[in-house]
């Protein structure tokens, strides 16, 4: 049987998913709201 306690001490995340994190949180994404923006300036 899993000892979930001793597991849960030895995880460690994977490197992938911060360097995933960090690339998101600095790349400038357009969002719905962006293009919502563009539609109704276009429409003007």
């Amino acid at each position: 049987m899993l000892n979930y306690e001793e597991e849960l001490k030895k995880f460690k995340p994977s490197l992938e998913v911060e360097e995933i994190e960090d690339a998101v949180y600095q790349e400038d994404l357009t969002d719905l709201s962006d293009l919502l923006k563009q539609v109704m300036e276009q429409s003007k």
